[in-house]
């Protein structure tokens, strides 16, 4: 009894890791098509900041959004940054007159571990990094965003990467907007390159046309700032 059960895991290990392989190449293929509904509302959107400059970029490409599109508006910055959320909620306040209530409803803000601070040893970034994916993953599935928006920060690998898990699992579905931070000219950063090489992004942004000669599965989409 022992060596059929073995014998049929054998079996059926080939069988799944097919099925997978098959998936990933369906969930790439459909990566950046357009949108069945391309005129549809309320959609759950997830928007990762990050210290320095990341967040004043990603504030100006909220700007010319629609705000009634992507909404709710759920925010995530790292445990550590401490100015991120504070310029997102001045953000929000200033799309709404006198109605606090409103900005809680189309609005949330959330915090995110780290996998590694500056200046942390290897060592011990091993345990943060499995504490910020396991949080990136409960982040994920307690959201489930429908449109992610991100431009760099390191905390937005983990979400990146739970989100592409879970459209390959077929437990849902979110569209990836890489937009590379105007501070590269000439290479990606170490975010932005892993997202391009693992095809993690459906639409992966640079403003700067050398940089789209460089990566052509880039699109070009000029000065943001």
């Amino acid at each position: 009894m022992g060596v059929d059960a073995f014998a049929a895991v054998c079996c059926a290990i080939p069988v799944l890791v097919s099925l997978l392989a098959v998936r990933v190449a369906y969930v790439l293929c459909r990566s950046g098509l357009p949108p069945s509904n391309p005129h549809a509302v309320g959609l759950r959107c997830l928007i990762v900041l990050g210290s320095g400059g990341h967040t004043a970029e990603m504030m100006n490409i909220l700007t010319e959004l629609h705000k009634d599109r992507f909404t709710p508006r759920y925010y995530v910055a790292a445990l550590t940054d401490n100015m991120s959320l504070q310029k997102a909620q001045v953000y929000e306040k200033s799309l709404i007159q006198g109605d606090r209530e409103k900005i809680i409803e189309d609005a949330q803000f959330m915090q995110i571990y780290r996998s590694r601070e500056v200046g942390q040893s290897y060592i011990t970034s091993i345990a943060t990094t499995l504490l910020a994916v396991l949080h990136a993953v409960w982040l994920i599935i307690r959201i489930r965003p429908q449109v992610i928006f991100c431009n760099g920060p390191g905390t937005c690998i983990p979400l990146c990467a739970t989100a592409f898990l879970l459209k390959v699992l077929g437990l849902g579905w979110s569209s990836i907007f890489y937009i590379e931070s105007i501070a590269r000219v000439k290479r990606l950063s170490l975010s932005g390159l892993l997202l391009y090489k693992l095809r993690l992004a459906d639409q992966f942004f640079v403003q700067w046309p050398q940089l789209q000669q460089k990566y052509p599965r880039a699109q070009y989409a000029g000065r943001l700032m």
